[in-house]
């Protein structure tokens, strides 16, 4: 280290240690100086550099605390092994073979799962944020209710009343963080429970959740009102998990009819209850609006379940549950632990976004601009005439359609992806071995502008040619 060649700038802006610090850095770095080199004292360093001694300490510890020197007990200083050692600021040498990346393929994707963001209210969702943060609530920043904010909870409870009919008091809501954990915790209460019956096809997450939690599943078939009520009858199933408003994937509205005989089939046996998943209510574009079935029990056997992802935003990952009375008392005794899984803030902020009405007025707006692209899809298709059927039309973000031209449901969604289109397969909703439809796919249409739902069905009937009416 005699031969150090190191000029120090005293007049600059960089610490003197530190420019020590780099330069040994980087001539270890770059193999000037070897592995197991000793570098001088501390103090012989000083002296060579005409700094104080301090300085020198300074810079010598960095470097033991990054790794590149070592202090061996009454020898001194010696350069470590670095070949193992990381530093971000060093490009890497590749292995990889570089090769020139494909342009990404542009697909008209008719996904069924999302929405249309672009009308987000972005500046009442701010102003709303801003106004709680600044209010300096302190008691947000606690864990707070396990079955959320009263606040929350009340507006909900009002919402319920006005929109879907359904009468409960806020005791009686339970807040969670998406549909998913909502049902894991009632598979949680409901453990005496072991056989719950779902409609095929159906909502595979609910259907992976209830396997999850060690519960039997029967299947039952979709008729074009509604669920087999006689089939449940035949099973084991104490519970009976249904989307009644609009079923998914088929779109399918269950009857008044069926409704009432679903209430009776639970009302025969104590400790039988229906699971009302409502998840996008809120989009029906035709005809009266349809009450939930909580809204006409009035024997308390029905759990509601109700989400925002599809009404707000999938991101807030906020949904709720309406336990009846004897469930809550359960629920109280038993798993009332459960800490919420809501930030209090996100609630409090959805609070006022429906207190204030900003929540309404999106509602409005949303279901004006999604019954436009349902009506211009409807439209479009009607065009390929005795091609196609249609199945859940009317509501929701999504439908299904049957292809009457012999291809298969790959050979359907094969042919779109080839042309730049992408749909889904229906068969994928089914479970447990029942009987699919063999050439129908799912089309959603709420995250396509206008220009692309016509051109894409444009696309459609020309590869799929053919000229259905709707179910």
């Amino acid at each position: 280290m005699n031969e150090l060649t190191l000029v120090l700038d005293n007049a600059g802006s960089t610490p003197l240690y530190e420019q020590i610090y780099q330069y040994i850095k980087n001539e270890i770095k770059s193999g000037k100086i070897e592995c197991k080199t000793k570098l001088p004292s501390a103090r012989s360093l000083a002296r060579h550099l005409q700094v104080s001694r301090s300085t020198v300490d300074m810079a010598y510890t960095q470097l033991i605390s990054e790794g590149y020197i070592e202090s061996v007990p009454c020898k001194g200083y010696y350069v470590c092994e670095i070949s193992l050692l990381y530093d971000i600021n060093m490009p890497k040498k590749s292995t990889k073979v570089h090769r020139t990346k494909p342009v990404e393929e542009k697909l008209i994707d008719f996904t069924p799962n999302g929405i249309d963001l672009e009308y987000f209210p972005f500046g009442m969702w701010r102003k709303i944020s801003r106004s709680i943060l600044n209010e300096e609530r302190k008691e947000l920043f606690d864990s707070g209710d396990s079955k959320g904010d009263i606040n929350l909870r009340r507006n909900i409870c009002n919402y319920l009343f006005e929109a879907r009919n359904v009468h409960c008091t806020p005791d009686n809501i339970i807040i969670g963080a998406g549909n998913d954990y909502l049902m894991t915790l009632l598979c949680r209460l409901m453990n005496r429970t072991r056989v719950i019956a779902m409609e095929s096809p159906t909502y595979q997450r609910a259907y992976q959740v209830f396997r999850a939690n060690d519960k039997s599943i029967v299947t039952v078939n979709v008729e074009k009102d509604g669920i087999d009520v006689e089939s449940i009858r035949m099973t084991d199933a104490d519970m009976v998990y249904v989307m009644p408003s609009h079923q998914y994937p088929l779109g399918t509205v269950m009857s008044i009819r069926k409704r009432n005989q679903l209430l009776k089939w639970a009302n025969e046996k104590d400790f039988r209850y229906i699971i009302e998943d409502d998840y996008d209510s809120e989009f029906r574009y035709h005809g009266k609006p349809i009450p939930a079935l909580m809204g006409i029990d009035n024997t308390d056997k029905v759990i509601y379940i109700g989400t925002f992802s599809k009404s707000i935003a999938p991101a807030i990952r906020m949904s709720y549950m309406v336990l009846p009375e004897q469930l809550m008392n359960l629920y109280e005794e038993k798993i009332s632990f459960y800490s919420q899984t809501v930030s209090r803030i996100d609630q409090a902020v959805v609070s006022e976004f429906i207190e204030n009405g900003s929540f309404e007025r999106h509602l409005n707006k949303m279901r004006s601009i999604y019954r436009e692209k349902h009506d211009l899809v409807i439209s479009n298709l009607k065009e390929m005439g005795d091609l196609i059927s249609i199945y859940g039309a009317n509501a929701g973000l999504h439908i299904v359609i049957k292809v009457n031209n012999g291809m298969t449901e790959k050979e359907l969604i094969d042919r779109a992806r080839a042309a730049g289109i992408k749909v889904y397969p229906l068969s994928e909703y089914y479970i447990d071995g029942m009987e699919k439809e063999k050439n129908a796919v799912i089309m959603g249409f709420a995250k396509l502008n206008h220009s692309e739902i016509q051109k894409g069905i444009s696309i459609l009937k020309e590869i799929w040619k053919g000229n259905g009416g709707i179910i």
